[in-house]
């Protein structure tokens, strides 16, 4: 059946690695540092024809009132060092490493991602993030931080050279590059030549209004938090009106949120599975982890299936090192949180589920496959970025039983089209790049 005006779908597929939304400890769930669980979901993803498998990244390992942060012990390996070896045991989904612009450099990124673009034959992606807090700094020869202004001003920089060291061959030879400017000053050859896409794939996650500026100027999708349709289509229609107000085509970026999905035979079984799910991902412990984190004090003593505490006046300690903040104003949060709380007589863990749980998406698979598909055609995303609660098998079901309904409605592929990341997901060569600071000879900048 043919559905000429169908928007297309675009789906991700992730392995999250530490945090409590994935239940590690669950039957069937593999390890966070093992290839199979990396080869599981990638393999499972392609066999659903999804764009690309997405990985996240972690410059250090947590710690809470002092203490290591019990899923970081088990380790984070190193992302592109994954996706090189997924590279060879899938042959078109795409490969989407994250990368700290404050906590590397670009010679040496530009190079792992050109590398990995050639490995994969042109499956390439990079999500560009920023680093913000000292304690991960302390894990690096600069140490300390970047104040926030200066996290995008040194990112920019890093992808516009990372560009120019993309763009340094000409005619099968490398030029001579020069690149001066506030945060970098370096000049030689770069190694690598173009791969398959030109540029790779550029992700970003910003969401402030600064990052969504830097979005619109480097990036080719932003991964957004913004799952629910309503402030989906709102977060959507602000990156769209940004890039064109800074001279871009909005057609020419995706809006891809990350999401959950939980499928039941029946809307109702759909519904229980969901509420199991988050009482596996907030066990008792983990209540009393997250609520410490807001209320910035030891809650140890307090019964996690007992009445929430009133919170401190104000809230000044950070008890948890390595994540970033949960809410932005933490005595704020916590007030509204107690009121909620005491108001519909919840637990501590009715609370911390309520508040940092969610499940975007739950019913039948006809019902999924009805909403994924009305949120991308009303302009709630571009696609999705699905991570299963329990890993490597938490899309599976998703695949079996979604996918061919998506593929009946016209909204997903039934082959990749194309070998290239770049070509799959419907882009153009590359961003617009922004005023460029490298000189290279025998090269047009």
């Amino acid at each position: 059946m043919s559905h000429p005006t169908k928007r297309r779908l675009h789906l991700a597929a992730g392995v999250p690695g530490v945090n409590h939304w994935t239940i590690w400890g669950a039957p069937g769930a593999g390890s966070q540092i093992d290839f199979s669980t990396f080869e599981h979901v990638a393999r499972t993803a392609e066999r659903g024809f999804f764009d690309y498998f997405f990985l996240a990244e972690g410059l250090r390992v947590r710690e809470h009132k002092g203490r290591l942060h019990e899923l970081d012990v088990a380790g984070r390996p190193d992302n592109f060092s994954v996706l090189a070896a997924v590279a060879a045991v899938t042959e078109h989904i795409g490969l989407v490493g994250t990368a700290s612009a404050t906590f590397n450099e670009p010679y040496d990124l530009a190079r792992r991602i050109a590398s990995l673009d050639h490995l994969s034959g042109g499956r390439a992606g990079w999500n560009i993030v920023t680093s913000s807090d000292a304690f991960t700094g302390a894990n690096f020869r600069r140490g300390g931080f970047l104040a926030y202004p200066d996290r995008y001003r040194r990112a920019a920089e890093f992808v516009e050279l990372s560009r120019a060291l993309w763009d340094s061959w000409s005619d099968g030879e490398p030029a001579r590059y020069r690149y001066a400017g506030e945060f970098f000053d370096t000049e030689g050859w770069f190694p690598v030549p173009p791969g398959p896409q030109g540029h790779p794939v550029l992700v970003q996650a910003g969401d402030s209004g600064d990052g969504r500026d830097f979005a619109v100027e480097t990036a080719d999708v932003v991964f957004s938090r913004h799952g629910e349709p309503e402030a989906g289509r709102a977060f959507r229609t602000d990156v769209r009106a940004r890039a064109l107000a800074a001279g871009r085509d909005p057609e020419s970026i995706l809006v891809l949120p990350g999401v959950s999905v939980v499928l039941g035979d029946t809307e109702a079984e759909a519904q229980e599975r969901a509420r199991d799910i988050q009482f596996q991902q907030v066990t008792p412990q983990t209540a009393i982890h997250l609520l410490e984190q807001v209320w910035g004090t030891d809650l140890s003593a307090h019964d996690p299936e007992g009445p929430v505490p009133t919170p401190p006046e104000n809230v000044e300690a950070e008890l948890t090192q390595g994540q970033a903040r949960r809410v932005d104003d933490p005595s704020a949060a916590a007030r509204a949180w107690h009121a909620e709380a005491v108001e519909r007589e919840w637990s501590i863990r009715e609370l911390v589920v309520a508040k940092t749980t969610r499940h975007e998406f739950i019913g039948t698979p006809s019902r999924i496959a009805e909403q994924l598909d009305d949120a991308v055609q009303t302009g709630a995303a571009d696609g999705y970025v699905l991570s299963g609660s329990v890993v490597p098998h938490g899309i599976d079901e998703f695949v079996d039983r979604v996918v061919p309904l998506l593929q009946e409605r016209g909204v997903l592929r039934t082959s990749y089209e194309h070998p290239t990341l770049r070509e799959n997901l419907g882009l153009g060569d590359r961003p617009r790049a922004g005023e460029r600071r490298a000189e290279l000879e025998g090269v047009a900048s």
